[in-house]
């Protein structure tokens, strides 16, 4: 099953953008579609490989953080060729 992701990490430290960066960054080396927007990065791919990944980098940005804020929609379908039609 595709699933499309929105993350959103909020590090609650002076060095905040950093870890952003380098979590960003290991988005980007993955497989995956990853596209970026100045609130949120949004990732898409198959489920069953996409959560497993994801849980790994999280974790890794988390380790690396003294206190972090990770928001996550995650939506049942790939919705990276979404265009608006307004």
């Amino acid at each position: 099953m595709k699933i499309s992701v929105d993350l959103t990490l909020s590090p609650l430290q002076d060095d905040y953008e950093i870890h952003v960066i380098n979590f960003i960054k290991s988005l980007r080396d993955s497989k995956f579609t990853v596209l970026e927007n100045p609130l949120s990065t949004q990732i898409f791919g198959e489920y069953h490989e996409l959560m497993p990944f994801l849980t790994g980098q999280i974790h890794k940005s988390f380790e690396e953080q003294k206190i972090c804020v990770l928001t996550m929609k995650v939506v049942k379908t790939d919705r990276s060729d979404y265009e608006p039609n307004f």
